[in-house]
C-alpha cells in the first residue's frame, strides 16, 4: 500500500512535470513518473490531479495559479477564461467559462476565500456557485465584475 510520503513525493513530481512539460494525457504523466522511479497508476494520477486542483485545458494539464488572498485581484490569472456570469435564483450563480477551463476557474474562486461563496461545483465549461442568499449573491457578482475589470490584459 502506498504511503503518505510516497503520495507527497509523487504530487511534488507531478507539479514539477506540469511546470516543465506540456502534458495532454494522464498516461504520459504515468510514464514520466515511472521513469523517475515513482509508483504511479492512472487512478492514482487522476486523484492527484484532482487534489492538486489541476485543470485540463485544450493546451494540456495546468496547475492553478496561486491566489493573492482575499482581494479583488484573485481572478487575474484566470480572467481570460470567463465568458458569462448569470444569477439563477436567489442564491445560485452560473459562471460560463472557456471549454475545459471551469475547474481551474472554480479552484481560483474557492481559494479566494470570499465570504459570499458557500460552495462551488464545476463541470467542463460551467460553474455553479452557491451563496447564502440574494444579498451575498449581489455582492459576489459585484466582486467578480470588479476583479475581472482589474485583471491584466493578456
Amino acid at each position: 500500500m502506498p504511503t503518505l510520503s510516497n503520495q507527497h513525493r509523487r504530487r511534488r513530481a507531478i507539479a514539477d512535470l506540469l511546470r516543465s512539460h506540456v502534458i495532454r494525457r494522464q498516461s504520459e504523466l504515468v510514464r514520466l513518473l515511472r521513469a523517475e522511479g515513482l509508483e504511479a497508476t492512472q487512478s492514482s494520477v487522476s486523484r492527484d490531479l484532482r487534489d492538486l486542483g489541476v485543470a485540463k485545458l485544450t493546451t494540456g494539464y495546468s496547475l492553478p495559479e496561486p491566489t493573492r488572498g482575499n482581494n479583488v485581484d484573485a481572478l487575474g490569472p484566470v480572467a481570460e477564461f470567463f465568458r458569462d456570469i448569470r444569477p439563477a435564483g436567489p442564491n445560485l450563480l452560473v459562471i460560463a467559462t472557456a471549454v475545459g477551463a471551469a475547474q481551474r476557474v472554480c479552484v481560483t474562486v474557492d481559494r479566494a476565500n470570499w465570504p459570499e461563496v458557500v460552495g462551488t461545483i464545476s463541470g467542463d465549461d460551467t460553474i455553479f456557485v452557491a451563496t447564502a442568499g440574494a444579498g451575498a449573491q449581489r455582492r459576489l457578482v459585484a466582486r467578480l465584475q470588479e476583479s475581472l475589470r482589474k485583471a491584466p490584459v493578456q
